[in-house]
C-alpha cells in the first residue's frame, strides 16, 4: 500500500532526527505536525511564528533536504495554530532565488526549475542577521574580522580572493554575508550574491540540462561580489569545478570580489583541481578558531541581550566554563535554555542550567589522555598504534588515524599543532581529518554509532 503524505512526513522528521540528534529534535520538531497535501503543497501544522523563523533561520537546508528526499520537488507551507485564519505559504523551490536581465526576461539560476521569472531585480541573498555589527569579536578572530571588514569598507583592494575557513560552527557564514550586507550599504548598485557551492553545482546541472550553460555563466561574469559558502563541497565535481574557474579568471581579471568559506585550509582540498587551489591562495587566507572563555562569555552576553532575557552573572560564567565547543554550541545552549524556560514556564535560575546543559554535554568529564584515544581506536580497528603515526595510506589505517585526531581534538586541550605533531602530520591534516569525521556522522547513521561506542569507552 501506498504511504500517505502524513505518513511520509513522518520519514522526513525520522531523517531530520537522525542528523540532528534527539535532544534539538525533541526541542524544535516534536511539536511540527502534518497539516495537509494538495495541489504539490506540503503544508505543516506548527505551534506559533516563533518556531517557523527559528526553523527558518536554523535548520532551513536540513528541512529542504528531508522534503525533497522523500516528497520530491513540493512547495512547503505553514500553518499557525495560535492563528487559525492564518496560513503561511513559503515556496522551498524558489526561496534563494535571484534574477538577471536576459532578452528582457530574467534567468533565474537558483531556481530549481532553471525557469524564467518576470522580475530584474537581483536577490543577493544575505542573511540581514548577519551583520558585523552582531558578530562577536575576540582573538580567535581578530584577524579575520580586521581583513573582512576592510574588504568591505575598500570594495577593490589587495585581499582577492579573501578565503576564510575554520570548523563548523565558528562563525564562517556569518562574517562572509557581513562583508556583502557592508558592501551593499556602501555600494548600493554593486550586484553582491551568496551561494552555497552546493546550490551552485545544482544550478550548474540544471543550466547544462535546460540549454542554458550560457545564461549561467553570464550571470556569475555580471556580478561584483561572489561569495561562495562551504567551497570544499565542489570536489570531486570536475565540470563545476570548470565553470568555476572560469567564473573566477573572468571576475578576478575584471577586479571583482571573490569571498570563499570552507570548513578547512586550501592545502586540505582534496579532489579540487590545482589551478583553482593555487589561485584560493592569490589573496588572503585567515582562520576563524574556536572561541576562548571571554569570547564565549562575551557572546553569550549579546545572545542573551538579543533575546532579552535576565540570566545571573553567575549562570553566565557557569556556562562559558561547560560550554567550550563553537559559537553555534553556544547559541544552541541558550536557545535550549529558552525554550525549556518557556515550555515549563520556569525561571532561569542554575537548576534550570544545569539540567539543560548536563543533556548536551558531560559537566564533569573523566580526564582524557592521548594514550587513552589511541588504545581504545587501535583496538577497535586491529591496528598497532605505530601504525598511526606512519605514512600507510590503508583504509582502516585512514580511518583509525582520523579518528584518534576527532576525538583528541574533542576530548584534549591539545591545539591542532601538537595534535598533528603527536600523529606525524601538520595542524591542515587535523583540521582535514575533523572535518571528514565531522562529515560522516551527519552522512553515516552507522558510523556515528562507532563513534558513540568510542566515546562510552572512554566514559566522555
Amino acid at each position: 500500500m501506498e504511504n500517505s503524505p502524513k505518513d511520509i512526513w513522518a520519514k522526513c522528521l525520522n531523517f531530520i532526527k537522525n542528523n540532528i540528534g534527539e535532544q534539538p529534535y525533541n526541542i524544535w520538531f516534536q511539536h511540527i505536525n502534518f497539516y495537509s497535501y494538495e495541489n504539490n503543497i506540503l503544508k505543516l501544522s506548527v505551534p506559533n511564528g516563533y518556531l517557523v523563523e527559528y526553523i527558518e533561520s536554523h535548520y532551513l537546508e536540513l528541512l529542504r533536504i528531508s522534503i525533497r528526499k522523500f516528497f520530491g520537488n513540493v512547495k512547503l507551507g505553514y500553518h499557525i495554530e495560535v492563528d487559525k485564519k492564518n496560513d503561511i505559504a513559503l515556496d522551498v523551490v524558489s526561496t534563494d532565488s535571484s534574477h538577471i536581465n536576459v532578452s528582457n526576461t530574467c534567468y533565474n539560476p537558483n531556481s530549481m526549475e532553471g525557469g524564467i521569472e518576470t522580475s530584474a531585480v537581483l536577490d543577493s541573498n544575505l542573511n540581514p542577521e548577519n551583520t558585523f555589527e552582531n558578530f562577536v569579536r575576540g582573538d580567535s578572530n581578530k584577524l579575520s574580522v580586521t581583513v573582512a571588514e576592510a574588504i568591505a569598507q575598500k570594495y577593490q583592494n589587495t585581499f582577492n580572493p579573501f578565503y576564510v575557513f575554520g570548523a563548523s560552527g565558528v562563525g564562517k557564514s556569518h562574517l562572509i554575508n557581513a562583508i556583502g550586507i557592508r558592501i551593499k550599504e556602501l555600494y548600493p548598485n554593486k550586484r553582491v550574491i551568496y551561494v552555497s557551492a552546493h546550490l551552485f553545482q545544482i544550478q550548474y546541472v540544471n543550466a547544462v540540462k535546460k540549454n542554458r550553460f550560457n545564461d549561467f555563466m553570464n550571470f556569475y561574469q555580471s556580478i561584483d561580489v561572489l561569495i561562495i559558502d562551504d567551497i570544499q563541497e565542489i570536489s570531486g565535481k570536475e565540470r563545476t569545478q570548470e565553470a568555476f574557474f572560469n567564473i573566477f579568471n573572468h571576475l578576478h581579471r575584471n577586479q571583482k570580489q571573490i569571498i570563499l568559506a570552507s570548513d578547512r585550509p586550501p592545502i586540505s582540498l582534496n579532489g579540487l583541481q590545482d589551478r583553482l587551489l593555487s589561485r584560493f591562495k592569490w589573496g588572503m587566507i585567515a582562520e576563524l578558531e574556536k572561541p576562548d572563555y571571554k569570547l564565549r562569555r562575551d557572546i553569550l552576553l549579546f545572545k542573551i541581550q538579543h533575546e532579552g532575557l535576565s540570566i545571573s552573572e553567575p549562570i553566565i560564567q557557569y556556562i562559558a566554563e561547560k560550554v567550550t565547543g563553537s559559537v553555534r554550541d553556544i547559541e544552541g545552549i541558550v536557545n535550549s535554555i529558552m525554550a525549556y524556560s518557556i515550555s515549563y514556564n520556569a525561571e532561569i535560575d542554575m537548576e534550570l542550567v544545569e539540567k539543560v546543559i548536563s543533556k548536551v554535554i558531560r559537566t564533569n568529564p573523566v580526564h582524557v589522555t592521548n594514550e587513552d584515544v589511541f588504545s581504545i581506536v587501535c583496538k577497535k580497528y586491529a591496528i598497532k598504534p605505530q601504525c598511526i603515526v606512519s605514512m600507510s595510506r590503508k583504509k582502516n589505517v585512514v580511518y583509525a588515524r582520523q579518528i584518534i585526531v576527532y576525538l583528541l581534538q574533542k576530548y584534549t586541550n591539545l591545539s591542532t599543532t601538537q595534535i598533528g605533531s603527536y600523529i606525524g602530520r601538520d595542524h591542515s591534516t587535523v583540521i582535514h581529518s575533523c572535518a571528514v569525521v565531522k562529515k560522516r556522522l551527519h552522512e553515516d547513521c552507522s558510523f556515528k554509532q562507532v563513534i558513540e561506542s568510542l566515546e562510552q569507552e572512554l566514559r566522555v
